[in-house]
């Protein structure tokens, strides 16, 4: 994928998830930030999280680390430039998650499970990460026992709401607000995410390219329209400990 597809893929994103504005405050009203509060999002991508966070963070207080880590050069890139067009001390480390060492009052790991090696395993090194304080945790889960149809895209990892809620009592967290992602956010996420391409292909209609994305882009609607849509969930969990 050249740069110019590479930049579309995520352009009329806001965050990598299904989540709205409102949920996003009401979300880091629940994290508790205060001046001397040190973040790091693990599998930050551009961190729009992070970046929320940092501004409400932002005092004259100096050297409170606000961190996050991701593998993807184009997400850092536009993360530390937002970062810069707002003002906020936010550092964007190129790292596997599962590398970064340290410790911090707070953690975000929303859609980023996988990189730590799985829910439970995710909860475990949060735990290590912030000894005390909260963190927030995002991630897809199964609201009720899923279709052979969803099951089948995405496999026997997706736990249920109830045992990954379960999990986080297993590893020590309190479980301080919880809420899913709605129907709206999901249809709003999911159309954002095919949107840049889409966008692409009507200012290349003559692109080499352009029929392959088309199909790429349609079999990836149909699959969200008939395989999960109201079927797979995505939760946000504000842990204490």
């Amino acid at each position: 994928m050249d740069d110019t597809l590479a930049e579309a893929r995520y352009a009329k994103l806001i965050w990598n998830a299904p989540l709205a504005e409102s949920h996003a405050d009401e979300l880091l009203n629940h994290l508790n930030l205060g001046s001397d509060t040190s973040i790091v999002d693990l599998g930050c991508g551009w961190g729009e999280l992070l970046l929320r966070a940092a501004a409400r963070n932002k005092t004259d207080v100096d050297g409170v680390p606000v961190t996050g880590v991701d593998t993807d050069v184009a997400a850092l890139r536009r993360g530390r430039q937002a970062a810069q067009d707002r003002g906020v001390d936010v550092s964007f480390v190129e790292q596997q998650a599962q590398d970064w060492r340290g410790t911090r009052n707070r953690a975000i790991c929303v859609g980023s499970s996988h990189t730590l090696g799985g829910g439970k395993a995710m909860l475990g090194r949060l735990a290590e990460i912030v000894p005390r304080g909260r963190v927030l945790v995002g991630d897809m889960c199964w609201e009720r026992p899923p279709t052979e149809a969803a099951r089948a895209i995405f496999g026997d990892d997706v736990p249920l709401l109830a045992d990954l809620v379960g999990m986080c009592r297993e590893t020590g967290w309190e479980v301080l607000h919880l809420s899913t992602a709605d129907q709206r956010e999901w249809d709003d996420f999911e159309s954002r995410h095919r949107a840049g391409l889409r966008e692409w292909l009507l200012a290349n209609p003559d692109s080499p390219q352009a029929q392959i994305i088309r199909e790429q882009q349609d079999a990836k609607e149909r699959e969200y329209l008939t395989g999960y849509r109201g079927v797979l969930g995505f939760v946000y969990l504000v842990l204490g400990r």
